[in-house]
């Protein structure tokens, strides 16, 4: 897991629109939410809604969010940048999403699955890396986004975030082959 205080690490990716977003391009947020993600990922599917509804609340709070599928597209074309776009739309994004096609950034982040959540303070610093909420598809819990949504509510009500953080649980990111991390 990528360590709690560590640096954002810098990214520059397009969205679905091809318009490339940086890491720079959210200095002024107060915090700041990196979700990796996919189209085809049933855990992901399974927080969809809730993932959208989050995203419209923090952006209304200033708080940036982003996602980033950084999955081969070309063994798994459900997360090619064409179905990313469809999937912002029936999904109800307001947030970008943005397409990692080296993999580079999924590896700078030491994002391991998908959903994947990394909570970054003012100065772009990690203070919360895990999981939504402990709904899983099948568990019967309701999607609530409480363990993101507690972390975000600490730091930018000026509180020590939690430290005491759940790893996200979902399917492995989609690694090209031979590009496989060294973090497992």
């Amino acid at each position: 897991m990528l360590a709690l205080g560590t640096p954002a690490p810098e990214f520059s990716l397009p969205d679905t629109n091809g318009k490339l977003v940086s890491l720079s391009d959210f200095a002024s947020a107060p915090a700041l939410v990196v979700a990796f993600i996919c189209n085809h990922c049933p855990y992901v599917k399974h927080i969809r809604e809730g993932l959208a509804q989050f995203g419209r609340e923090m952006q209304t709070r200033g708080v940036a969010v982003i996602a980033i599928s950084s999955n081969d597209a070309v063994k798994h074309p459900d997360d090619s940048p064409a179905r990313m776009a469809q999937e912002v739309k029936s999904a109800g994004y307001t947030f970008p999403y943005l397409h990692d096609k080296s993999q580079a950034v999924a590896k700078a982040y030491r994002a391991a699955c998908t959903p994947d959540f990394f909570l970054f303070d003012r100065d772009r610093q990690l203070v919360y890396r895990g999981q939504f909420d402990d709904s899983r598809p099948g568990n019967g819990r309701p999607v609530t986004g409480a363990d993101l949504r507690a972390a975000v509510a600490a730091l930018i009500g000026g509180r020590p975030v939690a430290a005491d953080q759940t790893p996200s649980m979902g399917c492995n990111i989609k690694w090209k082959p031979g590009n496989e991390p060294d973090y497992f």
